[in-house]
């Protein structure tokens, strides 16, 4: 018998025994139990964990957001502070999308698995001092270092994927972690308006302190203390991070001024908002990866659709509280209509992932029709002492919105991953879809802020104001998706 050898040509081996050839071990390679990028392959056993770490902590930020949002009729109630009803979850974005911002830094300089442990140390630390808060103040102020966890969290579970899963999972791994904005905000109005109308919502957040713990033990078991490969970090972009948290900050102060210092806060706003985006184009190491500003490139339009998707998601804040006042129902049946936009975006996820190609872009191009007109008509259906019917509508209408969002976001998510082979603007690209989502966040509660002070203390008028003015900002996606779409086809072609 003879071998060939790359570099010695014919080796002649000696003859094998039968009987040896027999039981010589088959090389035959074992058939995996699941399609490769299959749900199967990524909750395979060597991915398991590391799913459920990342899954979890984007579904724990996701939940407390709007666990608080079906709180906070019940907070005011008994802590005052009415004033800063906005500010309970402005303050809480403001610091998640500093948080997000640092998320390559944290992984680069500490690894995956001490970045989860502080960002869960955080959460748990601002979590407890809401829980002790006498005041609105210092509930905010909990509520602001709480942003600090939350932030973190949601970006390491992008920014993770791609350095912990084959590119393959990567489609469906997003569309799971951003599902779980769905099932956390189905989770926390449900537990929320539960524990509001049984009196007990500073135990309620003990009760999230004791899971944030849990998370820490799961997140090291999953990703361990291993010391982070050493990549040279850029700089932070501190003056754009500034100018970021004073948009957020000044349209908030707008929504609880009055007189001459709204227009000039609002306006002021909107320069420093200019301000950002001129700097941070032409900062080397800006808030947003280069590409996003390159002509021709699809990060722009995939971001912009991204935030105003997201935008519209914003109502989600303000249901429990016009619930209760417009149709008198309970803070548990709130809490429960407050969930069921984010039925639809997980319902319609789920299904979206199965689907690639042309048919992904028509979907993504698709999609912002359906949060848009839902929105729309849910706004202008808002009228004081309505029935069970009208209440069974509102919901129906949200779930329709709530698809509109799920249907198109793990395929901008998906595609923004892609665009770059560069491992640092990568991340940065992956970590800036929910720095992406969270100023998105941020600036739409601040703006419903400023829209429910239009309402002059009425119902009606500020449930009106807050759902239409956001379902506005929502249209942009109907212009920036179809660009997206385009744009990234134009790109794979480029590559390809």
């Amino acid at each position: 018998m003879t071998e060939t050898s790359p570099n010695t040509g014919t080796i002649d081996l000696p003859p094998t025994p039968e009987s040896e050839q027999a039981s010589a071990p088959k090389t035959r390679a074992k058939p995996t139990p699941y399609k490769t990028g299959s749900w199967a392959h990524l909750f395979s056993g060597e991915h398991r964990t590391v799913v459920v770490v990342l899954a979890s902590g984007v579904g724990l930020y996701a939940m407390n957001l709007y666990f608080i949002a079906s709180l906070m009729p019940s907070i005011v109630a008994e802590i005052g502070g009415a004033h800063l009803y906005a500010w309970a979850s402005t303050a809480y974005l403001i610091t998640a999308v500093i948080a997000t911002l640092i998320v390559g830094r944290l992984l680069g300089t500490i690894g995956a698995g001490r970045s989860y442990t502080l960002a869960l140390a955080l959460f748990t630390f601002g979590t407890a001092a809401s829980a002790l808060a006498p005041t609105m103040e210092l509930f905010v102020t909990g509520r602001a270092v709480q942003g600090l966890g939350a932030g973190a969290l949601t970006g390491l579970g992008y920014a993770v994927i791609r350095t912990t899963l084959p590119a393959e999972l990567w489609t469906r791994s997003t569309g799971l972690i951003s599902g779980m904005f769905g099932v956390g905000t189905l989770i926390g109005p449900a537990i929320g308006g539960l524990s509001a109308q049984l009196g007990f919502w500073r135990s309620a957040l003990w009760l999230l302190c004791a899971v944030s713990l849990v998370l820490i033990l799961v997140s090291l078991k999953a990703l361990g203390f291993a010391a982070p490969e050493r990549i040279a970090q850029p700089p932070l972009p501190l003056l754009s991070m500034l100018l970021l948290t004073a948009v957020a900050a000044l349209l908030s102060f707008a929504s609880t001024s009055t007189g001459i210092a709204v227009p000039l806060l609002l306006a002021a706003s909107v320069l420093a908002l200019v301000t950002f985006f001129w700097l941070d184009r032409r900062t080397p190491h800006g808030v947003l990866p280069r590409a996003t500003y390159q002509r021709g490139n699809s990060l722009k339009w995939i971001y912009l659709t991204v935030a105003a998707l997201c935008a519209g998601v914003t109502v989600e804040n303000f249901i429990p509280l016009y619930t209760q006042q417009l149709a008198g129902v309970t803070p548990l049946i709130a809490g429960i209509i407050g969930a069921v936009l984010s039925v639809g975006w997980t319902s319609a996820q789920l299904i979206s992932v199965n689907y690639s190609g042309v048919t992904a872009d028509r979907i993504v191009r698709f999609a912002p029709w359906l949060l848009s007109v839902a929105l729309i008509a849910y706004g202008a259906l808002q009228t004081a002492g309505v029935g069970t019917g009208m209440v069974v509508l509102w919901a129906i209408l949200l779930i329709v919105a709530g698809a509109g969002v799920g249907l198109a976001f793990p395929h901008l998510s998906s595609a923004a991953m892609r665009s770059s082979a560069d491992p640092i603007e990568g991340v940065k690209a992956s970590a800036a879809m929910s720095t992406t989502q969270l100023i998105a966040f941020t600036l739409t509660s601040a703006i419903a802020g400023n829209l429910m002070t239009l309402g002059n203390g009425v119902p009606v008028a500020e449930a009106r104001w807050v759902i239409l003015g956001v379902a506005g900002l929502s249209l942009i996606a109907l212009f920036a998706a179809p660009l997206a779409t385009r744009a990234a086809t134009q790109d794979s072609s480029k590559s390809s």
